[in-house]
């Protein structure tokens, strides 16, 4: 989280940049489930005031990733997997349905730059780089969306996937294998750029439907980072 914070652009407002790199410390669990944080100390790592911090916590806290606990310190939330599933829910019905448009209407250049995108991932894949993994699959999902002028579309998802994208991230830790996402996108990839939308439509529930295997074999793994209640079965 540091290096982050080294590059804050001043000329730039401070709130949302802060927002951005705790968000991305939470999901990358830098800042793990259970932390205790502080508004002081934050604000140091950044050197900022701590105005602009206590907005981001603000913030955080609507996302469900913050719990302020005011004179006992800043919690980092513990994953609730009911919000996981209400997130997966909703991502699966709004991106399958991008997928479907994609595949009807095939914009130019999408299915190119999908490509591009897909290859930097199975690049990254081979070294085993997660991080750089989990930027190029957020891209290449971004990217359908804004490819056919869903941007609002992916901006709802964003808003509400917080939780879903902590667990994301754990799950490169052995329990879903880089190579068999990158293969699932290529399956969405391929649907679309056929322009047959079912098989998009299809590939990309298949897709999004993984983390409900996934789920319980990483609470199982790591249940400090959980709510206390058990993982739901499958939906």
């Amino acid at each position: 989280m540091d290096a982050l914070a080294a590059r804050l652009d001043p000329e730039d407002a401070i709130a949302p940049q802060v927002v951005r790199a705790l968000r991305d410390a939470i999901v990358r669990i830098e800042l793990p489930p259970g932390a205790t944080i502080s508004e002081a100390d934050i604000a140091r790592r950044f050197g900022v005031s701590r105005q602009p911090v206590r907005e981001a916590f603000i913030k955080l806290q609507d996302a469900g990733l913050l719990a302020i606990r005011p004179q006992r310190g800043t919690l980092v939330q513990r994953i609730s997997v009911e919000e996981v599933m209400n997130a997966r829910f909703v991502r699966e019905a709004v991106e399958a349905a991008v997928a479907r448009e994609a595949a009807e209407t095939r914009p130019r250049g999408l299915v190119a730059r999908l490509a591009d995108l897909l290859e930097e991932q199975a690049a990254a894949a081979t070294r085993n780089d997660s991080l750089n993994f989990l930027r190029l699959d957020e891209s290449f999902h971004r990217a359908l969306a804004a490819g056919i002028g869903r941007d609002f579309a992916w901006a709802v998802l964003e808003g509400i996937k917080a939780q879903m994208d902590r667990v994301r991230y754990l799950s490169f830790e052995g329990v879903t294998p880089m190579p068999e996402i990158v293969r699932q996108h290529r399956e969405i990839l391929t649907g679309i750029a056929a322009g047959d939308p079912a098989r998009a439509e299809a590939a990309m529930r298949a897709h999004l439907r993984e983390i409900l295997a996934s789920l319980p074999r990483i609470a199982a793994a790591h249940p400090d980072y959980f709510e206390s209640r058990a993982a739901r079965p499958a939906e």
